[in-house]
């Protein structure tokens, strides 16, 4: 169900920084409450934060620190948004990171996936966060007996082989498959869940090493901005069903088919000129770390 995002009231995890907070901004803009769940806030965040919490009637923003992939925390985060605005229309499940060495699949090393820990950290936030913050959501419109918004964050990784960040294009794969699997709840209870599916975005996520793949004579960077603006569309437009998928280059936002989709090819934002440096580090990394005596 298409609907105004103005004067509602939107949870974004991960709105401290990167697309969250641009999308944050873009809410606030259209006299929504916000309520950001995250670690923590960046200074640009703590400006808003400050410039918004303390005024009266719309467009004001709370901050929840909240780790996405403790369950309570998250719960707690819903719970206080209630609190604070009393009421709940659109979720933004968008806190995530991108292979970072601590929880890299190729990373055997000072890494926190271990056997005590019995997971990978990538997938709890990637994956298992995203989909819990949607299961608490829909709970919410239902008891309220009313339609809402749902908008996850897949990317064009989820699309691609690419061997030096498995984990994360696995963690995007699912989130495309699981916004597409929602997408009978609209026409049924007027839930829209659906997913941006971006290039490439320069937030705080990105490493050094990971930069370093982007050859910024060839390759784009797609502004926040934008990405932002095309979530708030599928919340607003009607076209934009629940299930849809949508990829965002610098010059086109394209709808990702379930079946035979053709693909993105060259178009700015969509290509990363230095991938094969990543590939040589992974290769290396594999020949220092795997098969190694104990």
């Amino acid at each position: 169900m298409a609907f105004s995002a103005h004067n509602k009231t939107a949870l974004v995890t991960g709105g401290g920084s990167g697309i969250c907070l641009t999308f944050t901004k873009l809410l606030l803009s259209n006299d929504c409450n916000v309520l950001i769940a995250d670690l923590k806030l960046t200074p640009e965040a703590e400006e808003l934060f400050s410039t918004n919490n303390g005024k009266s009637g719309a467009g004001r923003v709370a901050f929840k620190q909240t780790d996405v992939t403790n369950w309570k925390q998250l719960q707690a985060a819903f719970d206080t948004t209630l609190q604070e605005f009393g009421s709940l229309d659109i979720v933004c499940p968008g806190a995530g990171i991108f292979d970072p060495p601590w929880s890299n699949f190729w990373n055997l090393r000072d890494t926190v996936d271990t056997v005590e820990t019995n997971s990978y950290k990538l997938l709890e936030i990637n994956v298992t966060h995203p989909i819990r913050a949607t299961q608490l959501a829909i709970d919410h419109f239902r008891k309220e007996k009313k339609g809402g918004a749902v908008v996850l964050l897949s990317s064009i990784a989820a699309q691609l082989p690419i061997l030096p960040i498995p984990l994360y294009a696995a963690s995007k794969a699912a989130i495309s498959s699981f916004v597409r699997s929602m997408a009978a709840l609209e026409p049924k209870y007027g839930i829209r869940i659906n997913a941006v599916a971006p290039g490439l975005v320069k937030t705080p996520i990105w490493s050094e090493n990971e930069l370093a793949w982007v050859d910024e004579k060839v390759d784009t960077w797609i502004g926040s901005e934008r990405v932002a603006e095309v979530m708030l569309q599928m919340i607003e437009k009607e076209e934009y069903v629940g299930g849809t998928v949508l990829e965002v280059g610098s010059d086109i936002v394209r709808k990702v088919e379930v079946l035979n989709d053709p693909g993105f090819g060259t178009e700015k934002g969509c290509t990363v000129a230095n991938l094969g440096k990543g590939y040589a580090d992974t290769f290396e990394t594999i020949e220092e770390q795997y098969g190694q005596a104990k």
